[in-house]
């Protein structure tokens, strides 16, 4: 993958948010069916173009592949949790967003955005690490990331854990696993399915860009402090870490392009839930999120020409 292919990806990508920015402007999509939009994208479309990427027949990893991915994202998450720890007292935040800023670290869009966005710019075998991160992201999310948005008030939610997009990243690994062909009717419709996450999920992206303070978010430095870290520092020290105990080309990239997300929507869906400030969390979000389609540009495009 050249530096040229990444800009050229994330070109189209940036389009596609610009479309989003737009419709919510002209009104085409709103405040009452962007929410809708967006779970058909989380529950639907991106668990089939999970599995759609796997049954295509271009991935040629082996099992020791998804062993070693699966092995490489539980230690990634078990750092950025304990990462998570640290960054509040690196920024020196309150008593009341020390805990936002604890999941903000913790909790990237690696599905949302990431799934899309590996698809689009990552060759198909770093679909894998992909997965993985998904997988994981869920399993702690509903775990631990409950607890610390609440102070330790809520309970571990064992059955959220299962949701749709769970479900189908476990269900795509044991199809991988044991090499499970399905019949053409059904492969061709969950690739239709999949093909439209591209584009739903960038414009919805866009949406939510729009419909966001950023201004107000701009002058608070410990957001510009986060990405530094979170979205820059992070994925710079993961590549070197990576490549110098000399992992593929693919693992490499997969995990780096995961790092490099911009903050998850849960963590502001749970909080809204409990009644809590989403505020830091919304403008975070925001400008996270703009600022992703830079970062991941510049960083994927570095990584690519360094390691091919």
């Amino acid at each position: 993958m050249s530096t040229s292919v990444v800009l050229q990806q994330m070109g189209v990508i940036t389009i596609l948010v610009a479309i989003g920015i737009i419709l919510y402007k002209k009104k085409i999509v709103d405040d009452y069916t962007s929410p809708k939009l967006s779970a058909i994208v989380m529950d639907v479309c991106n668990p089939a173009l999970i599995l759609a990427s796997l049954l295509s027949g271009n991935i040629t990893a082996t099992h020791k592949d998804l062993l070693v991915a699966l092995l490489l994202g539980f230690l990634f998450y078990m750092g950025l949790v304990v990462l998570g720890f640290i960054f509040p007292f690196i920024v020196r935040a309150d008593k009341d967003t020390s805990r936002f800023y604890n999941v903000m670290t913790v909790y990237t869009n690696v599905g949302f955005i990431g799934i899309p966005v590996a698809r689009a710019i990552l060759p198909d075998n770093a679909i894998l690490y992909v997965i993985v991160c998904n997988v994981m992201y869920s399993l702690l999310f509903y775990t631990h990331g409950i607890v610390i948005l609440s102070n330790g008030k809520e309970k571990m939610n064992i059955k959220k854990i299962f949701s749709p997009g769970t479900i189908m990243a476990i269900l795509s690994l044991l199809v991988f696993w044991f090499g499970v062909n399905l019949p053409p009717i059904v492969s061709n419709s969950i690739s239709f399915i999949g093909n439209a996450t591209v584009f739903l999920s960038m414009t919805l992206l866009g949406v939510g860009i729009a419909r966001s303070d950023i201004k107000k978010g701009l002058k608070n430095i410990r957001i510009w402090i986060y990405i530094a870290i979170r979205m820059l520092l992070v994925p710079i020290l993961l590549f070197v870490s990576l490549r110098a105990a000399n992992f593929s080309q693919i693992t490499i990239l997969g995990l780096c392009l995961m790092a490099a997300m911009p903050i998850g929507n849960l963590p502001l869906i749970q909080t809204e839930k409990m009644g809590g400030d989403t505020e830091l969390l919304s403008n975070s979000i925001a400008i996270s999120t703009f600022i992703s389609i830079f970062t991941i540009t510049i960083l994927m495009s570095i990584f690519s020409s360094m390691v091919y």
